[in-house]
């Protein structure tokens, strides 16, 4: 079973910079994509962005300011976010995919944008 770790979340203020982390452990050759969604309060959950041997994916609305990562060593996929708004306060979440399915979540990571 895929395992994925996600860390570094937290409170930032208006403007500043996040970048999110996510270890993914176990059978992970079994893995075509990785990426983040997110869910704020009160709102549905959302795709953020996705990477792939294909390349990567974006909400358009978040183009330009988050860019996702990864390192292949490490089996880490990173969620670099600039330029952060208080609406883009929610847990972000790790996921994998398997084929055309993103079978696997990791637990979620907060991120709180507020001054």
């Amino acid at each position: 079973q895929v395992q994925l770790v996600e860390s570094g979340g937290g409170l930032v203020q208006p403007g500043g910079s996040l970048r999110l982390s996510c270890a993914a452990s176990g059978p992970i050759f079994r893995l075509s994509a990785m990426g983040w969604y997110r869910q704020a309060p009160g709102k549905q959950r959302e795709f953020v962005a996705s990477i792939s041997n294909d390349g990567a994916a974006y909400l358009d609305s978040l183009k330009g300011r988050f860019t996702i990562s990864r390192d292949n060593a490490k089996n880490t996929v990173y969620l670099q976010m600039n330029s952060l708004k208080p609406e883009d306060t929610a847990v972000y979440e790790c996921n994998a995919r398997e084929g055309m399915d993103w079978k696997y979540r990791g637990q979620g990571t907060q991120v709180t944008v507020s001054s």
